[in-house]
């Protein structure tokens, strides 16, 4: 394969993953019935976050609660299933798509909330829905070089205020059917918090070894997905297109290095029910071994992947065969996998 796209690991492993879900669930229902001045206008079915997305409710923090918060709370967890002290920690990278501003790093927050030594490196991550994966790999690299011992690897996700932005802005009256569509993506984001601890094998045989994996670019289509805090406007059509021959593609070529026919668990990240049965059909995957999460979360962005296979793991064996698999705007894709 070309270029420096595949990465093989020899001595670094997944020593632990934990995850921190907020308390409000709110339902599609809940969204669709302050949205239902648009749907009776544009003629909208109820039941289409349902129906289209099967998404079924999302999590949004409570009062008392915050992103910020709940990622330092599951990085606490992931510190005490590993048994690594905070000190031992050489390297923390923040994935998330949500930040409250430009400067500083989100990073630089958690580092002080999760009380790591000042000779930690912390800095942040950001690749859309795949940046979680791009920060583990980058941490491994690290582990495998000597540059660190152990690495944290966080993400939270706030999807509070671009649901209600959105929600605001779908009821106006000028809003046509072709727009409201666009940014229908919005209204199955979630939010939730994730962390994992990246550490030598050597040192953890009960551990989980990153294998390797692959990463494949399609830049060309940097326009179909655009979010901010204000909205998400999406492509949805050319966007699951791309994403699917890109995937595709990424999958074919590392069949040279990489044998990932017949894997325990394929953890996706988790979009809704049309783009986990597209790559299920796509990559000729089986269907019972593609957890989802989407219909109790939405999507939760990048931390969906961890959160995923936290959830996952106390139904994982000694000797699992785990493929991450991510998609991000802009477009990016990246596999990588796990032996259990």
């Amino acid at each position: 394969m070309p270029g420096n796209a595949t990465t093989h690991f020899d001595d670094v492993a997944l020593v632990s993953v934990a995850s921190v879900l907020p308390s409000r669930v709110t339902t599609s229902d809940d969204i669709e019935d302050r949205l239902a001045p648009a749907l009776q206008r544009l003629k909208l079915k109820p039941g289409l976050l349902r129906r289209v997305a099967g998404v079924n409710e999302r999590r949004n923090w409570a009062e008392g609660e915050s992103s910020d918060e709940a990622t330092i709370a599951a990085g606490k967890q992931a510190l005490a299933d590993a048994g690594v002290d905070p000190s031992e920690i050489g390297l923390i990278i923040n994935t998330s798509v949500t930040r409250k501003h430009l400067e500083p790093s989100v990073a630089v927050r958690l580092h002080h909330g999760l009380g790591l030594p000042s000779s930690a490196i912390n800095f942040d991550v950001a690749n859309a829905c795949l940046g979680f994966i791009n920060g583990m790999s980058l941490a491994a690299g690290m582990i495998q070089s000597g540059q660190v011992k152990y690495a944290l690897i966080v993400n939270g996700e706030d999807a509070d205020e671009i649901q209600v932005n959105t929600i605001n802005r779908l009821v106006r009256e000028d809003l046509d059917r072709d727009a409201f569509m666009q940014e229908f993506a919005s209204l199955t984001l979630g939010s939730g918090a994730a962390a994992a601890v990246l550490g030598r094998a050597s040192d953890h045989p009960e551990g989980h070894r990153i294998v390797g994996g692959v990463t494949r670019a399609a830049t060309q289509f940097y326009d179909l997905c655009v979010g901010s805090v204000d909205g998400m406007f999406t492509d949805a059509k050319a966007l699951l297109k791309g994403g699917l021959d890109l995937v595709v593609s990424a999958w074919k070529e590392a069949k040279g290095e990489f044998s990932w026919t017949g894997m325990d668990r394929y953890i996706t990240h988790q979009v809704s029910s049309v783009h986990t049965s597209a790559i299920v059909r796509a990559a000729k995957l089986d269907r019972e071994r593609v957890p989802v999460t989407y219909p109790a979360l939405g999507n939760v962005g990048p931390a969906s992947i961890p959160i995923t296979l936290a959830a996952e793991q106390k139904t994982l064996r000694r000797g699992d065969r785990v493929l991450l698999m991510g998609v991000g705007s802009g477009l990016n894709t990246g596999m990588l996998e796990l032996a259990w």
